[in-house]
């Protein structure tokens, strides 16, 4: 009981920070409604490595950074970091690209659908009951005896290279080499300042390393079993995201003229549904990959690197939507990536069938 007191207490504090960090970041200079949105950040940093070529979307963002580092820094200290990999290596990573760009046609990562709540932007209601869909869809599966090949212990140096790529992009970030490119108009200029997001990033990192919050993984714990821990968290952000933006002049109620958003709700609920059943079948949403790479999970630092060539991709290939709504090409992506997890979900389920459904599925912790 005080071990799931201590989680619960965890989950609340890292919604808190959650909440509390996207609306201050955007209060000093991020992207209206996405002080912290992954996706997003993937897509800068995807930018400023020259993996597209639109200089607007193109900034190595800290805050992803603080997420790593932050995570890394208290699983070796606290001895959680477990290097452990090797289940489905390759799904993973194309998982991970499709999540992305399916967060590029909703214009924001799940993270960013509750600050868009939060701040009174009603287009982001399609995208809430598309994610949940998409659990729901994932849960399903869970039941019907899905779960991917379990990993393995690796050697410990693998752990190691996630956070490593973190501490790279930190000297690019500092340095500014001229192989990196930073944008000087756009979301790309729109930031707080460097260690103020660094340091928002690491207390985050850290505290959601001690809960393991997850967006999805909070919606799949209640679905599966009516466990509340991790919701809570979930709750907690929303609510504090509500109240703080509010005082700050941030919450603004409507449908029409929303920052960073479109009507195209169809669309909007077909991509986070495709989000939240990719989530679940690789056990985390982007948010959670991040902290769990730090970690030392490489199974996540491979997602870590699909999502990156997949925020590369949505602006190379224009698989993302704008103001008007999805382009042509986001939409038949999106459809890939649902017909993608759904062949994964039902081809690991008739696997499983097959043998015993392993037993203790961890359902507090990614």
């Amino acid at each position: 009981m005080k071990i799931l007191q201590k989680m619960l207490d965890a989950s609340i504090v890292t919604g808190a920070l959650l909440g509390l960090g996207g609306v201050f970041l955007t209060y000093l200079g991020n992207p209206v409604n996405s002080g912290i949105c992954v996706s997003c950040f993937v897509e800068n940093i995807a930018g400023a490595l020259q993996l597209h070529n639109d200089p607007r979307m193109s900034y190595i963002r800290p805050e992803l950074i603080g997420f790593l580092l932050g995570s890394f820094l208290v699983a070796v200290k606290t001895g959680r970091f477990r290097v452990r990999g090797g289940s489905s290596s390759i799904i993973r990573f194309f998982v991970g690209f499709f999540i992305i760009v399916g967060c590029a046609v909703f214009i924001g990562c799940p993270i960013k659908m509750i600050l868009r709540l939060a701040a009174g932007d009603l287009t982001a209601i399609a995208a809430t009951l598309g994610l949940i869909f998409g659990v729901w869809l994932g849960v399903r599966y869970i039941k019907g005896g899905f779960v991917l090949d379990q990993p393995r212990e690796l050697p410990r140096i693998n752990g190691f290279v996630i956070p490593l790529l973190a501490i790279i992009l930190l000297i690019f970030l500092l340095v500014d080499p001229v192989f990196i490119k930073t944008g000087q108009k756009g979301p790309a200029a729109w930031h707080a300042p460097v260690y103020v997001s660094l340091l928002v990033g690491l207390a985050i990192g850290v505290s959601a390393q001690r809960s393991g919050l997850c967006i999805t993984g909070g919606l799949r714990n209640f679905l599966l079993a009516a466990e509340k821990t991790l919701l809570t968290g979930v709750l907690t952000a929303f609510l504090v995201a509500l109240i703080a933006g509010s005082l700050l002049g941030q919450f603004s109620w409507g449908m029409n003229a929303q920052p960073a958003s479109h009507l195209s709700h169809g669309w909007t609920f077909l991509a986070m549904t495709m989000v939240g059943l990719a989530s679940i079948l690789i056990d985390g949403c982007p948010f959670r990959q991040l902290i769990k790479a730090g970690e030392g999970d490489v199974d996540a630092g491979i997602t870590t690197l699909g999502m990156l060539l997949g925020g590369g991709f949505t602006y190379a290939w224009t698989l993302r939507s704008t103001s008007a709504g999805p382009t042509f090409e986001g939409k038949i992506v999106v459809l890939a990536g649902l017909v993608f997890s759904l062949v994964i979900a039902m081809a690991f389920r008739k696997r499983i069938q097959e043998k015993k459904i392993p037993e203790g599925r961890e359902l507090v912790r990614e």
